[in-house]
């Protein structure tokens, strides 16, 4: 296999762990990123196993992140690794991020950035002082559509925007996975290792950052309602809440992970004075334009729809009736990171990083204070300094 620009080490993304494959999967769909390296379980057979699986020479397979990033650091430069995947528990997300960039690796990492707003802000601090790139792994700001919808709003097709709905239902945490022995539940419902939030933290932020993307308007107040509704669980399941944008449109957010039923139901719908746009996950390759004094129209992805915004065709591999989805939204957002580590302007400005974290940050704590008072509204914490 030719040498590739973008050589990708992994952290995390185990056996059984269903983001690292995921990723994997993604990278290789994006081209132009050659998996090189690894430290994927804690447990030496699991990380082993999966080495070879992705055809990763045995010394190219760590037993720990610290020793991936001081073995490659050995390495000849055009041999070690440039890119590193961080598909962790949340609590490992910042120290591993900062002792990458350190070592003047570019970092993709799924989100939060941290566990904290403080710590957040250290990482954009070292990110000041750095010559890499960040970015977080917010998969659905990679499907075409969504910057079809984002373009339309710019371009007022939809007119002043006054009100936005996102929801996020899930089922799958309905019963109690974690005392059953399911791993991907126990860390999830962990505070150490999953942080502040439960579900508000590992879906309401998906939520939170496509209503800001798509809108182009950052939520400023918000009164929310959490609920833990399985018995023993620490961290919240379900959310609701109400919140204000800084050019005043109103909008509602609902998140839950005990929805019985549900499989992965995110969905978008933005209004304003002209007409509104809807979008949903699961059928991802339709835009439900609506017109005040027009028929509704579905506006269908497809890399010949040449009436398409350059956005969402640039992210569109094949001619309509050719549905793609969750791994090629991941890919679009590898593709990238490929073309901004190559320099392309661009691409870095299209990747969700470090600010979209630090927003991610500041919508778990505003919704977690907001929960614990009686006030009505709850300012989001400023997040000045923390540049794109």
């Amino acid at each position: 296999m030719p040498a590739s620009s973008v050589r990708l080490g992994m952290i995390g993304g185990g056996a059984g762990a269903f983001i690292g494959k995921v990723h994997r999967q993604a990278a290789a769909l994006a081209g132009g990123i050659e998996l090189v390296a690894g430290a994927f379980s804690r447990d030496p057979a699991s990380n082993a196993e999966t080495g070879r699986e992705c055809g990763l020479p045995a010394q190219r397979v760590y037993p720990s992140w610290q020793a991936l990033l001081e073995g490659e650091a050995g390495l000849d430069p055009n041999e070690r690794i440039n890119l590193l995947a961080i598909v962790t528990p949340n609590h490992l997300h910042a120290p591993i991020a900062a002792a990458a960039l350190q070592a003047g690796i570019h970092v993709f990492c799924e989100k939060p950035a941290a566990l904290t707003s403080a710590d957040t802000r250290s990482l954009a601090q070292l990110l000041d002082n750095a010559d890499v790139l960040y970015g977080l792994a917010h998969t659905y700001q990679g499907y075409p559509m969504i910057w079809q919808a984002r373009h339309m709003v710019q371009a007022g097709e939809i007119g002043r925007v006054r009100k936005l709905h996102v929801e996020y239902p899930q089922g799958w945490l309905s019963d109690d996975l974690a005392g059953q022995g399911n791993r991907q539940a126990a860390w999830r419902g962990d505070p150490q290792l999953a942080g502040q939030g439960g579900c508000i933290g590992d879906i309401g932020t998906h939520a939170f950052s496509l209503a800001e993307f798509v809108s182009g308007q950052r939520i400023a107040r918000l009164c929310a309602h959490l609920a833990t509704h399985v018995p023993g669980r620490a961290l919240d399941d379900d959310c609701a809440m109400l919140f204000l944008t800084e050019q005043g449109a109103s909008g509602v957010l609902l998140a839950s992970q005990v929805c019985a039923g549900e499989e992965n139901a995110l969905k978008i719908r933005i209004y304003g004075d002209k007409g509104g746009l809807e979008w949903r996950q699961e059928e991802p390759n339709s835009l439900i334009h609506r017109s005040l004094d027009q028929p509704m129209r579905v506006l269908r992805a497809g890399a010949n729809h040449s009436w398409l915004c350059d956005e969402a065709l640039c992210r569109i591999r094949l001619p309509a009736g050719h549905p793609e989805g969750y791994l090629e939204a991941m890919a679009n957002l590898y593709g990238d990171f490929a073309r901004a580590i190559a320099g392309s302007r661009s691409a870095a400005a299209a990747l969700p990083g470090i600010e979209t974290g630090a927003r991610g940050m500041a919508f778990i704590e505003a919704a977690l204070a907001s929960h614990a008072s009686e006030a009505k509204w709850t300012v989001l914490a400023p997040t000045a300094g923390v540049q794109p």
